[in-house]
């Protein structure tokens, strides 16, 4: 069994960094350094993502989508280290709430960590 921060971790962040990138990238023309300074990332991880070599393989809510979108604008404007994390926080609840981990990992549990992150 892997506990909800495993998955969250192995799966679902780096897809949701492919989606930023995508999105800062294709939307507001952002270059991969600065989306890999942006995030915290290498440029080759940023390449990556963007030749869906890594985070490739889930597919998010629209809802999750839409919060995905709004985060990567505010990214593109600038923010905070401490607003990033929050953001990032909040996307991460959106993938659990949206039913994503019953369907893809049903013994995983809602992550009460992050109920703790606003």
């Amino acid at each position: 069994m892997k506990t909800t921060c495993e998955i969250m971790s192995q799966k679902v962040l780096p897809a949701i960094r492919a989606e930023i990138a995508r999105i800062m990238i294709d939307e507001y023309g952002c270059t991969q350094n600065y989306v890999a300074e942006t995030l915290g990332l290498s440029r080759a991880a940023v390449s990556q993502y963007r030749s869906e070599k890594r985070g490739a393989d889930v597919d998010f809510s629209e809802d999750t989508e839409k919060e995905i979108k709004t985060f990567s604008a505010k990214l593109v404007k600038g923010l905070s280290t401490r607003d990033k994390i929050a953001g990032m926080c909040k996307i991460c609840k959106f993938v659990q709430i949206s039913g994503w981990m019953y369907k893809n990992a049903p013994d995983a549990g809602y992550c009460f960590v992050c109920g703790d992150c606003e």
